[in-house]
C-alpha cells in the first residue's frame, strides 16, 4: 500500500520580469498618522506600470533634478519600497513611507516640493500565492504594512487568520483593511525599540494558536525580527519553509540595508 503526499491548498511561485526604468513627478502627499506618508507619483513613463506580488520590491530614486538618462538616473540617491496602489493605464502610483528618521526617502517623501522629480525602477521580480491558503498570518512594523495592506487585497471575503501591525502608540495606529475573518492586532512598543512589541507578541504564541489547515505566513520588520519569526513559524508551528517569508525590511544603525528579494 502507497501513501501520497499531501497537496497544499497553495505554493508560492516566482515570476520574473523585465527591469525598467521610468520618471515621474510628485504629485500629492497625504498623512496618515504623524510620522507615516502617502504619495502620489504621477507620469506618462508610469503608464504600463505593474506589480504582481504583494511583496515586490521597487527602487525609487530621489535625483535633484530630472535625469537624461537611465545612468543618471541610477546614480541618484534612493532606497527599496514595496508599491502601494498604481492603475497601468492611469500613468500614476502610490507609495507609502515610515518617516522616523532621517534617511533620504524619508525626507523627500515629507519634505519635497509637489513636481519633484522621483525615479522608479523595477520590479524585477515577484512572488506569487498560486491557489488559497486555509489561513493567513501576517505580522510587521510600519514599513511592512504596504505589504500587508496588499496581501489583505487578495483575500476574499471567506478567508480567515491574524494580522499583527506594531506601530509607537494608538495614535500612530495603521489600519488595514481585511475580510470579517481576519482579526487585526495594533501592537504599541512606546518607547522601547522598533520590534520590541512584535518579538514579544510572536513569542508569546504557542502550537495551540496555530491556524489549521495550510497557512501562508508574512513577517517582516527590522532583521532582529527572523530568528523569533522563523522559530515560531517553523519550529512551533512545523510549517513548511516554502509556505512563508521571514525577512527583515530594515537594519538598525545600516541605512544603506535593503531587504532581501
Amino acid at each position: 500500500m502507497t501513501t501520497s503526499t499531501p497537496v497544499s491548498s497553495f505554493r508560492l511561485g516566482r515570476q520574473r520580469l523585465d527591469l525598467r526604468f521610468r520618471t515621474a513627478r510628485l504629485a500629492a502627499r497625504t498623512w496618515i498618522t504623524p510620522t507615516y506618508v502617502r504619495i502620489r507619483l504621477e507620469g506618462a513613463d508610469l503608464i504600463g506600470f505593474d506589480s504582481p506580488g504583494s511583496d515586490d520590491h521597487i527602487r525609487v530614486f530621489f535625483p535633484d533634478v530630472a535625469p537624461t538618462s537611465a545612468e543618471e538616473l541610477r546614480a541618484a540617491p534612493n532606497r527599496e519600497l514595496t508599491p502601494l496602489a498604481w492603475e497601468p493605464d492611469g500613468g500614476w502610483l502610490e507609495l507609502e513611507f515610515a518617516v522616523h528618521d532621517g534617511g533620504v526617502a524619508a525626507q523627500w517623501a515629507a519634505h519635497a516640493p509637489i513636481g519633484a522629480v522621483a525615479g522608479v525602477g523595477g520590479p524585477r521580480g515577484s512572488m506569487m500565492i498560486e491557489g488559497r491558503p486555509d489561513a493567513w498570518f501576517l505580522a510587521g512594523d510600519e514599513t511592512a504594512v504596504p505589504a500587508m495592506r496588499r496581501f489583505a487585497r487578495t483575500m476574499d471575503a471567506a478567508a480567515v487568520g491574524r494580522i499583527m501591525v506594531e506601530v509607537v502608540d494608538a495614535e500612530h495606529e495603521l489600519p488595514i483593511d481585511a475580510p470579517p475573518g481576519v482579526v487585526v492586532e495594533q501592537l504599541h512598543r512606546g518607547t522601547t525599540p522598533a520590534g520590541s512589541a512584535l518579538t514579544e507578541r510572536l513569542e508569546a504564541l504557542g502550537t495551540d494558536d496555530r491556524p489549521l489547515g495550510d497557512v501562508f505566513a508574512f513577517v517582516a520588520a527590522e532583521q532582529a525580527i527572523v530568528r523569533p519569526a522563523r522559530a515560531l513559524l517553523q519550529e512551533r508551528w512545523a510549517l513548511p519553509s516554502d509556505t512563508f517569508v521571514a525577512k527583515g525590511y530594515w537594519k538598525r544603525g545600516e541605512s544603506e540595508y535593503h531587504a532581501p528579494h
